[in-house]
């Protein structure tokens, strides 16, 4: 099971540094495609109870995210991609990293590492070559 909680940590560790420029469109891409398979699992209302509360836990570290509340679906992220706009490259990267670890350590605690891997891995095209967990690829 830790090596399950080590790969999607490297996951979204590898995804979050990618992108130097353009953070705020880049992590509106991730928070689209996850949100996108997880919604299919647990609906829109459960999605957006988990987010609300991966951005409270995390504005105690990013208080700025204060003003990041989930709207209707077709702008449920435009709140969080202005509020990182108007950060600098690297806080908002180190913030949306922080807020995807919290959004998915909570929902492993409610549905499973393996299960959450899965879902991370088809959201974001990620294919593990080793099943170690060390080595994974990109699509």
């Amino acid at each position: 099971m830790a090596t399950s909680s080590l790969l999607r940590h490297q996951i979204i560790k590898s995804l979050t540094a990618q992108h130097s420029e353009n953070v705020a469109d880049a992590a509106l891409d991730l928070w689209t495609q996850m949100a996108t398979q997880i919604i299919s699992i647990i609906g829109e209302s459960g999605f957006d109870s988990l987010y609300a509360r991966s951005v409270f836990l995390t504005q105690s570290i990013y208080p700025w995210l204060a003003t990041v509340s989930p709207l209707s679906s077709s702008q449920r992220f435009a709140p969080l991609k202005t509020c990182l706009e108007q950060q600098t490259p690297a806080q908002a990267s180190e913030a949306n990293h922080l807020l995807l670890m919290t959004f998915t350590d909570i929902l492993v605690s409610l549905i499973g590492e393996l299960l959450t891997t899965r879902i991370l891995r088809s959201a974001w095209g990620v294919d593990a070559s080793d099943k170690s967990g060390k080595e994974f690829k990109i699509d």
